[in-house]
């Protein structure tokens, strides 16, 4: 069988039944490491030259990240020139420490510590694999051969570095594949490492604990990360570090499980980029923390610049629906979820805890707006073309003005290929509701003693002349009403009718009027046996409404005529 479950072996979990971590609760952000620069560059099919590198370098630097590691300087010349680079020409921020990775061998750790010359902090990272696949097959030596690589590379990169006084080093060990490793040989090896390193108050130390490769859930990567947070040596005077990848797609899980677990830092990718399915993506679990009200000590308030950079850098999209970034991740097609944003907006307080069903965060904190986060097509309902109206052009449509759009609205999205834009919607909503003809309103006033005075001409017989309405009555639009009754011989009756200020969509110029519109109004006529509707946008709320009340009139003498 070319697909065969049975060539594979579970993953036997440590045996642990004291762990904490699942009474735990994350409350303040890692340390945060970023490896765009290293891990995530390795991994691309053209790696980034030097000025990409700047770019990415610079965003990080922007985002607010303190250590960043910026590459493999002894086994690339284009790392070597861009780290060089950096340093001479007073690139990196006092309070930013760049980091360089290093195999546990001397010409490449001595090379690491020329191209770091001259920084004022630095981290020093060396590593050698311990699990007992590259120990049997790829280097062949057993676990004291591993132990003496690890601790060699510990003793070397302690003793060049009292070459170079000038630069606040940090050193930096991982025993790769740490999450197929038996941990008890895991902490053996580390320890060694420490106590060469001697960490101590002044001089911390780091050890970080890769998942290399994702062999199993991230519930047991946080049982290995907490047992050695347990049984460490140095332990307060070290930080220990995750390296998550994303195999079994866990990998921001396993990080933040590995935090209740003891981790105090972690590294990875802004947005995910790695080798195979990728690194741990900062952006997400940073951004996890964000949603729980946990400062997560990184600026990720531009988002589309964070995207268009790593994208240009690394040539790879982002998919439309990545978790927090994706530019589908804020828009709901559904016609429920649209009706539930809408409502919930409606009563969101400025200053109230942010409460908004199927928007997890509010866009605009990363940089996002509103206009996006409704699309209509065919499966939306009533609000989410009463979201656009409102959000984008200030029509607060009455609910019985939002049932009688919605089959038209639904009729022209079963009809239409993708989703319709906010300015086809509101052309949509002004052919329906918003009708010049055959009547025009010409000009109006009203005066308590006197009443309703009115000129509408006809557009369907340019030739006629226009009629003056002249009516006294309750109030202006009562007067219109009575007097549009006499000229059509219809019989109308008011059903519904609302007004408001336009306010955050007062930019947009009135279609009937031509001026900036100040007030809107909506209408429903009884209209002999149908229901008319009509809307109006003025700069005056009685122009509005007798606009609306004209637009109602004709979509019934529309009516009339075609039956």
């Amino acid at each position: 069988m070319a697909f065969n479950h049975q060539k594979y072996q579970p993953f036997h979990p440590i045996q642990k039944t004291d762990r904490q971590w699942p009474n735990k609760q994350i409350t303040q952000a890692p340390k945060w490491c970023a490896v765009d620069l290293r891990d995530g560059n390795q991994a691309l099919m053209e790696p980034m030259n030097v000025d990409q590198k700047v770019a990415l370098f610079q965003l990080l630097v922007k985002c607010g990240f303190k250590e960043i590691e910026v590459g493999f300087p002894a086994a690339s010349q284009p790392d070597f020139d861009f780290v060089r680079k950096i340093i001479d020409e007073n690139m990196i921020p006092h309070d930013v420490s760049i980091q360089a990775l290093t195999q546990a061998r001397e010409p490449l750790i001595e090379k690491t510590f020329d191209a770091l010359n001259g920084a004022k902090k630095a981290v020093v990272h060396v590593y050698n694999s311990t699990s007992p696949v590259q120990r049997d097959q790829v280097f062949g030596l057993d676990k004291a051969g591993i132990k003496a690589i690890a601790v060699a590379g510990a003793t070397m990169v302690k003793k060049i570095s009292h070459k170079y006084p000038e630069t606040q080093w940090n050193f930096e060990y991982s025993p790769e594949s740490f999450s197929a490793t038996e941990p008890e040989f895991a902490l053996d090896v580390c320890n060694a490492v420490l106590d060469v390193w001697q960490p101590n108050p002044s001089q911390r130390a780091i050890i970080n604990l890769p998942a290399t490769v994702e062999c199993t859930t991230p519930n047991v990567f946080a049982d290995q990360v907490e047992f050695i947070h347990e049984r460490i040596r140095y332990r307060e005077w070290i930080d220990i570090s995750v390296h998550t990848h994303n195999d079994r797609g866990c990998a921001v899980a396993a990080a933040e499980l590995a935090v209740m677990a003891g981790a105090d830092r972690v590294e990875g990718t802004l947005l995910g980029n790695g080798e195979r399915t990728g690194n741990m993506d900062i952006v997400i679990m940073a951004m996890n923390l964000y949603t729980q009200g946990i400062n997560p000590e990184l600026y990720l308030a531009d988002m589309d610049e964070i995207i268009r950079t790593v994208k240009e850098c690394t040539h790879i999209p982002i998919h439309p629906r990545h978790p927090w970034a994706g530019e589908l991740v804020f828009t709901a097609f559904s016609g429920s979820h649209q009706d539930a944003i809408n409502k919930c907006l409606q009563q969101q307080e400025i200053t109230a805890p942010w409460q908004v069903a199927y928007l997890p965060i509010d866009p605009k904190d990363l940089g996002r707006s509103y206009q996006e986060i409704i699309r209509i097509n065919s499966q939306s309902g009533k609000g989410g073309a009463a979201f656009i109206l409102q959000n984008e052009y200030g029509i607060q449509m009455p609910r019985w003005l939002q049932l009688a759009f919605s089959p038209v609205v639904q009729k022209v999205t079963e009809h239409h290929q993708g989703a319709l834009s906010p300015e086809t919607i509101h052309e949509l909503f002004l052919s329906s509701f918003s009708s010049d003809a055959p009547w025009a309103l010409e000009h109006y006033n009203w005066d308590d003693q006197k009443g309703l005075t009115a000129t509408v001409s006809s557009q369907s017989s340019p030739n006629e002349q226009p009629y003056e309405l002249n009516e006294k009555s309750d109030g202006p639009l009562h007067a219109f009403v009575s007097a549009m009754s006499k000229k059509t011989g219809f019989d109308i009756e008011i059903q519904d009718y609302e007004e408001h200020a336009v306010q955050h969509a007062s930019q947009h110029e009135s279609h009937q009027t031509g001026s900036k519109a100040q007030a809107a109004t909506y209408i429903n006529l009884k209209i002999g046996d149908v229901n008319a509707y009509g809307t109006a946008m003025a700069a005056d709320t009685l122009g509005a409404a007798l606009q609306a009340c004209l637009s109602a009139i004709n979509y019934a003498a529309t009516l009339k005529q075609s039956t």
